[in-house]
């Protein structure tokens, strides 16, 4: 007999909503979690500036009309310490820590057939067993450290922004300098750019940012309070889990010219992400996708002073949002600073580390602290960081030339094993805490079916994992997404195959297959006693 129902791998958002909803419909799990404390990606990204780019109200769980009502966000985006502080208070709430191990790292899992179930290993050589694991690792969990030769020989302060030191870091009159200018490294230029003495940021590829428009949120998070429920349930029919302003996108040919850059304006002028919902062919139409460029580059224009500079930090060589559009709070000013300025790596390739900075170019650039903000190994980097396997078969080996799933949810070969927003489901391409809920919802019903039936095992049908494939790559191969060398792809990994990893058809899309296939007896997969 198996030591646990189940075991739950990471205590982030997934994580702790799926222990919640297994004790709450009567199972034995627990969580394995190799930090020193909840919260997953908020807890590990903590560096200035960490803040979420999908809005607070939304950014939150729903399963407690209780829990929403009580909890007060301040901000339209919510900054790395308060999200972590509701992590902490959703714990504390429901009593969550009695059933994690923390600083308990998994290894190996090994299913068993004869006694079906899974032995899970740990990095202090223990070891237990469960009839089910639930993969709630994270997309962004597996930071890139790319081979920078001279790192260690460094004579001043390294930080990586993945693992931010909890004490902080005085950069007070320092000469800093930050590599990488996606999400993390922005969020850090802006934060820390008044404090320097000064700041060079080595940029490889600019980004398409659209502006926040931080504020409090008082009367916008009383508002929604009043109608929760339905709020709730429109985001869940949205293509990206979370709402945007009205009125609904449509068509780029459904808008005569000045309403298109009146459309674009108005998307621009409400911030955030839904930018690139302004055309429901953004993403399909190359000319759509150009109108929506040249609107941001327009603006980037506005904002930085010096000419030239603002050429180096528009984006030309993939179509708007294919890669991960980033949300600032004042990113392009930064460079009006006289005490910033920016390398661009296209000009001058970054040759390597010395004891006193950095050499880009035939040029040695000195330095007191060097922060690198360069990425994650995404949606299959954590999975594939443990030793999955069943008899002869490894996770590692199946999917070394891209992943292979069904509804992103379980792989063929490897029985009782789920993954929450994993490969192939609409996970980053969406509010993560909407696809997070479906996720658990969905397997926790299944569950609660298979105890019902009295069946031990399941796994996916190869044939119907087939299919789900050739669907998620062939909706992608519609689209411009694979113009991109992204994270989405696995591009910012040397040597991953590059494979588009989400789903790319939209939640409202997802959520009626995967509640079609449950209704239909959970149709394409293989349940035995």
């Amino acid at each position: 007999m198996a030591d646990h129902d189940a075991v739950i791998i990471g205590a982030g958002f997934s994580g702790l909503y799926q222990l919640y909803k297994l004790r709450e419909l009567g199972f034995d799990a627990i969580i394995l979690e190799a930090g020193p404390e909840v919260g997953g990606t908020w807890y590990w990204n903590r560096y200035p500036g960490a803040r979420c780019d999908i809005e607070s109200i939304e950014y939150s769980y729903s399963f407690d009309p209780e829990l929403e009502q009580e909890w007060n966000w301040t901000e339209r985006y919510a900054a790395q310490p308060e999200l972590l502080a509701y992590i902490r208070h959703v714990t504390d709430k429901y009593d969550l820590r009695k059933d994690i191990e923390f600083r308990t790292r998994v290894t190996t899992l090994d299913f068993d057939d004869v006694a079906c179930h899974w032995t899970v290993r740990t990095d202090d050589g223990a070891s237990r067993t469960a009839r089910f694991v639930i993969a709630a690792t994270g997309c962004l969990s597996v930071p890139v450290q790319p081979e920078i030769e001279g790192v260690d020989d460094f004579g001043g302060e390294t930080y990586w922004t993945w693992d931010w030191p909890e004490e902080g870091v005085d950069l007070t009159g320092k000469r800093v300098a930050v590599v990488g200018t996606g999400s993390s490294g922005l969020q850090t230029i802006t934060a820390i750019a008044p404090d320097v003495a000064h700041l060079t940021v080595f940029q490889r590829t600019p980004v398409f940012a659209i502006p926040a428009f931080n504020h409090e949120i008082d009367e916008e998070l009383a508002e929604v309070k009043s109608r929760y429920p339905e709020f709730r349930a429109e985001s869940r029919v949205t293509r990206g889990g979370a709402h945007c302003a009205d009125p609904e996108a449509k068509f780029f040919d459904e808008y005569n010219p000045d309403e298109v850059v009146d459309e674009l304006s108005r998307r621009w002028a409400d911030g955030g992400l839904c930018y690139q919902q302004s055309f429901l062919d953004l993403v399909l139409d190359p000319s759509v996708n150009k109108a929506a460029a040249d609107f941001v580059a327009d603006q980037i224009r506005h904002k930085v002073n010096d000419p030239a500079l603002a050429e180096k930090l528009i984006p030309t060589t993939y179509p708007i949002a294919t890669k991960r559009m980033c949300v600032d709070t004042g990113y392009f000013e930064v460079y009006n600073r006289d005490n910033v300025s920016l390398v661009d790596l296209r000009e001058e390739p970054l040759k390597g580390v010395t004891p006193q900075g950095i050499i880009a170019g035939d040029t040695e650039h000195e330095f007191d602290v060097l922060i690198f903000a360069t990425g994650f190994d995404a949606m299959t980097g954590a999975l594939q960081a443990i030793d999955i396997r069943h008899g002869d078969l490894t996770l590692r080996d199946k999917w070394s030339e891209g992943p292979r799933t069904y509804l992103g949810l379980m792989s063929a070969g490897f029985p009782n094993l789920f993954t929450i927003t994993g490969p192939q489901s609409p996970s980053v391409l969406s509010n993560m805490l909407t696809s997070i809920e479906q996720h658990v919802d969905w397997i926790s019903d299944l569950l609660v079916v298979m105890r019902e039936r009295g069946q031990r095992r399941i796994e996916p049908a190869v044939q119907a994992e087939t299919t789900w494939v050739d669907i998620t790559n062939d909706t992608a191969d519609l689209t411009l997404f694979p113009q991109a060398a992204s994270w989405y792809m696995g591009a910012n990994v040397p040597g991953k195959r590059r494979v588009f990893l989400p789903f790319v058809a939209g939640v409202d899309v997802y959520k009626q297959i995967c509640d079609g296939v449950a209704v239909a007896d959970y149709h394409g997969f293989e349940m035995t006693a």
